[in-house]
């Protein structure tokens, strides 16, 4: 989750943090691509160079692959998820805790 990823040091390792893509967040130039994503605690933005998934939209859930630089999600791949009621598992436990 985006709050787990605040708590990260060590900004070498690769990581995959779900979360739910903040509404009018999104900002796209050509392959350009950066967003927000939040778990309800915590938001961190991420930043991804290809194309987005046809599902990818704001208020849904994704799943990002990448690294943590300069307080920045830098994403080598970005998922989505069509149902609405999606949510990843990550985001289920932070949920579901309250």
């Amino acid at each position: 989750s985006p709050t787990q990823l605040l708590e990260v040091k060590d900004a070498s390792i690769k990581l995959r943090v779900g979360g739910l893509v903040v509404r009018d967040s999104v900002e796209s130039t050509g392959i350009n691509n950066s967003f927000v994503i939040t778990d309800g605690n915590n938001e961190v933005e991420v930043q991804f160079v290809g194309v987005l998934p046809d599902l990818f939209a704001e208020g849904r859930g994704v799943i990002v692959r990448g690294q943590l630089k300069d307080n920045v999600f830098v994403a080598s791949q970005v998922l989505a998820k069509h149902d609405e009621k999606y949510m990843p598992r990550e985001l289920e436990k932070t949920f579901n805790e309250d």
